[in-house]
């Protein structure tokens, strides 16, 4: 399994995830009583609920003081990498698929930003088989494509199949594989639609307006895959194949009107998207004007001077910076233009288990790590909420635990863990630590090294180069015994958090259970609990698994969830965070009167 959609943006690095707060510590944004606060946002995990067909039925609850017209304008340093919904996966180009591509499933949020997963092209999230192997949905009535064509049941086994397509590669993988039973070697069993055939565990009713999925194995949260962009629906008629990335017809509210590439997009209204169908896009402006080539800096500085059209414009994926966060967050009048969220996965630190098998030594590094510290460097409080479980809160059944008191003690423990390492006759014990070869992390390291020498380590520190890092840690052979990672799940249920990071299956070379964690019990859970049926149940089930990993095996030392800041202009209403793309929600985005 690849990096995730959002892993990637937490993965490729802090200056493309989150320059936002997670650059070097500026002067105005470090430490002491002068850090600004957070604020008071809630969390919006553990409030991930699935909708019945009446929350699925549309038009979108109105926003109060919303009307339609005008043009919002959408500030980012670079263009979207693909517009063909089978090749997005990556979370910045989901933004602005939202506009434009819509999928069996979705999901609805609530001004809190509390989510409801619901039917968005579907009448519902789906019947389920007993078995949880056979998943059929009804399309609503009325859906049409932008040149006014009927959108079928066909456009959407047409969008599952195209995944099949050699020039498709960007893609999630998880309903291929469902489909298939073949893992990786999914290609294996299919040629892609362009020869005259479809695949036999896709069947269509064009009259009943139903389509049914036949895996080859359980998923009872099958109806939150298919909400990912990869599976929304591409018409028949109108797939121009390779060429379709720059130009793909809209089943949104949106469509594409004119495409600069690396320089500006503009989106206009789809006359035949029909509200009524809609139950979670609002889509008042009149259209979007997409500038980019914006360096986050410079549209943040853009923002908070507010003149011409930048009061319309919003940051799209880019967060406040660290240099400008004191700024926004202590003047009054520019805090009431921010909004904020936590980024939807974990940033943690594996230990490597084949190296470190002694659980006392691995239990030690948690209570040694400085997470206090680490976080000043980030820019303090601000930069997000220290972390002390692997699920983060936006996910089902998150619970929230401190086994090791970190949260009491966020600045490290060097007593206890200097009495665990002699407990274990491990004083001394050598620990090689790496880390991007990175400014951010640079000073880290230096407040982890001091750490762990106070807690009875002997420590080595190795920068990697940063283009290379994942290649390196995520060698089953590495020299390394505590690396810097960050995981986020795919979607808002603990199975695409915890078996990509924890399951036996998943070690090996480029893969991303980096700890090399692959006890039988952990991989029974993870099989158990990816069949319960009921998601909620499931939540429990995920949660306690969580904290029985960190109490019996500690293969992780947890670091942050991560909090995003986001400054918009002064005629912009209805701007708020996106739960699951950690960027601006713009189909809720108004122009002010």
């Amino acid at each position: 399994m690849s990096l995730s959609r959002r892993n990637f943006v937490i993965a490729t690095s802090v200056a493309a995830a989150g320059s936002t707060l997670l650059s070097a510590c500026s002067s105005g944004g470090g430490g002491g009583n002068g850090t600004p606060s957070a604020g008071a946002t809630s969390y919006t995990g553990a409030k991930v609920t699935i909708g019945t067909k009446a929350d699925s039925t549309g038009p979108a609850p109105e926003i109060p003081g919303a009307k339609k017209g005008g043009t919002i304008y959408g500030l980012a340093p670079d263009d979207f990498s693909h517009l063909d919904p089978q090749r997005i996966y990556y979370a910045y180009n989901s933004t602005v698929a939202l506009l434009l591509h819509r999928c069996l499933t979705s999901y609805k949020i609530d001004s809190t930003g509390h989510q409801k997963l619901v039917g968005d092209l579907a009448t519902d999230t789906g019947t389920p088989s007993k078995d949880y192997k056979t998943w059929t949905f009804t399309l609503k009535e009325g859906l049409k494509w932008e040149d006014g064509s009927e959108l079928t049941v066909d456009d959407v086994r047409h969008g599952i199949e195209r995944l099949w397509a050699p020039f498709i590669t960007e893609s999630a993988t998880y309903v291929q594989m469902a489909l298939t039973g073949k893992g990786a070697k999914w290609r294996d069993a299919y040629e892609g639609p362009y020869k005259g055939k479809h695949l036999d565990s896709v069947v269509t009713d064009k009259a009943k307006r139903t389509i049914t999925f036949k895996l080859a194995e359980p998923k009872p949260d099958f109806n939150f895959t298919l909400a990912m962009h990869s599976y929304a629906a591409t018409s028949v008629k109108l797939d121009t194949k390779e060429k379709y990335d720059k130009t793909p017809a809209s089943s949104g509210p949106y469509k594409i009107k004119a495409h600069t590439t690396d320089k500006s997009m503009v989106l206009t209204r789809n006359k035949y998207w029909d509200p009524a169908t809609d139950s979670i896009r609002n889509a008042y402006p009149d259209g979007f004007e997409f500038i980019f080539g914006v360096e986050t800096l410079d549209s943040t500085d853009r923002l908070i001077a507010d003149q011409g059209n930048d009061q319309y414009a919003v940051s799209i994926y880019k967060g406040v910076p660290a240099e400008r966060i004191q700024k926004v967050l202590t003047d009054p009048e520019l805090k009431k233009r921010t909004f904020n969220g936590l980024i939807t996965g974990t940033y943690y630190y594996p230990i490597n288990t084949k190296r470190i098998t002694d659980l006392k030594v691995r239990q030690a590094l948690i209570h040694a790590w400085p997470l206090q510290q680490i976080r000043q460097i980030y820019g303090g409080p601000s930069a997000g909420d220290i972390a002390t479980t692997i699920l983060s809160p936006d996910i089902i059944g998150y619970e929230k635990y401190d086994l090791y008191g970190k949260l009491t003690k966020p600045q490290g423990d060097p007593e206890k863990a200097k009495a665990l390492l002699k407990e274990a006759g491990k004083l001394g014990q050598k620990i090689v630590y790496a880390f991007p070869q990175d400014p951010t992390y640079l000073k880290t390291k230096v407040v982890i090294e001091n750490a762990l020498k106070a807690a009875g380590f002997t420590p080595v520190m190795k920068p990697v180069d940063s283009t290379s890092y994942y290649d390196q840690i995520q060698q089953i052979n590495n020299q390394y015994d505590v690396m810097w990672f960050g995981w986020s799940p795919d979607w808002p249920t603990a199975y695409t958090m915890i078996q990509p990071v924890f399951d036996g299956a998943a070690i090996g070379n480029g893969q991303n259970n980096v700890s090399q964690t692959n006890i039988s019990w952990i991989n029974d859970a993870i099989k158990k609990n990816a069949v319960i049926p009921d998601q909620a149940e499931a939540g429990k089930a995920w949660a306690a698994l969580d904290k029985k990993i960190m109490q019996e095996v500690a293969p992780i030392i947890p670091e942050t969830f991560t909090r995003r800041f986001y400054v918009y202009g002064s005629k912009v209403g209805g701007a708020q965070f996106d739960p699951n793309f950690s960027a601006t929600l713009l189909y809720k985005t108004f122009v002010k009167a």
